[in-house]
């Protein structure tokens, strides 16, 4: 029986005995696909011009018609950029922060996140309200008493000013929340009879089996916090503490005619985002995917 039903299912397998697609769904399908296509070109399009132009001369970036390419590909932009302006402080105070900032909140959200889901305790789903409710708050609503606060602390123009403006989220609690409830309460149940405690299930069975969600929030957060502008805007007076945000626009004031060296500085601010995307990318779609699994 097993032989003869084996032997059924290989005509089956064949390409040509595979049902034929519609003339409808091919043209569907390859109307989605051109869309998609023209979406990605206008979408990357902006970013090639800047690379190309990183390499031109000044007359070459604005000249009519357009130059897509440049006559002479001048990659000495990239040397000479370190000497015209203070890169590497820039670079280091935006890896400074957007890392510290990362681990700070990829710890604190999903430890959060685990107590919000896996702790049973009195007004817990409120809470949760509560906090999620921040997220429609704009920050621009409260950034005057912020900066208040932080300032009779002294903390103003510090390193800190900046950690502590974006160590807590409610967003990486929400998302981390979404994938802990997807977890078996079996296994925090049966942790918890073998006398674990609640931060040993965190870090022994939690953490272990959430790694593609924390690696999404951890692209999400180093994201924010390298293109963040307002917060070190407002923050940091000190030109040593300047991050690549502050420091292109202090370059652009100073060098507003030298558009090679802007469009220069501008590929090295986006640069480390898009390596970091890169490297990630799978963990990050994996991990928005699996905590979404439960919304």
């Amino acid at each position: 029986m097993s032989q003869v039903t084996s032997e059924s299912k290989i005509p089956e397998q064949i390409a040509w005995n595979k049902p034929k697609r519609s003339p409808a769904k091919i043209v569907g399908a390859i109307i989605g696909y051109s869309g998609m296509l023209v979406v990605s070109v206008f979408t990357l399009l902006p970013f090639f011009w800047m690379i190309t132009s990183s390499l031109k001369s000044n007359n070459e970036i604005y000249s009519i018609p357009i130059k897509w390419f440049p006559s002479t590909w001048h990659w000495e932009n990239y040397i000479h950029i370190w000497t015209q302006a203070d890169m590497s402080t820039w670079l280091l105070n935006t890896i400074f922060f957007s890392v510290v900032v990362t681990l700070l909140q990829v710890f604190t959200g999903s430890f959060a996140a685990y107590g919000f889901s896996k702790i049973r305790f009195r007004g817990r789903n409120a809470l949760f309200l509560i906090y999620i409710a921040t997220m429609a708050v704009p920050w621009q609503a409260y950034m005057i008493p912020q900066f208040k606060m932080l300032s009779s602390l002294g903390l103003s123009d510090t390193r800190w000013s900046i950690v502590l403006l974006q160590a807590f989220g409610a967003f990486g609690v929400f998302m981390m929340k979404q994938f802990y409830d997807s977890i078996p309460e079996e296994l925090s149940e049966a942790a918890r009879l073998d006398g674990l405690s609640e931060f040993g299930i965190y870090r022994r069975i939690i953490l272990p089996l959430s790694g593609s969600s924390i690696a999404a929030l951890a692209i999400i957060t180093f994201t924010n916090t390298w293109n963040d502008y307002m917060g070190p805007l407002i923050y940091l007076r000190s030109q040593n503490l300047y991050t690549i945000q502050l420091g292109l626009k202090l370059f652009i004031s100073q060098y507003s005619a030298d558009f090679a060296m802007i469009m220069t500085g501008s590929v090295l601010s986006v640069l480390p985002i898009l390596v970091v995307f890169l490297i990630g990318q799978n963990q990050f779609i994996e991990g928005i995917a699996t905590s979404g699994m439960k919304g």
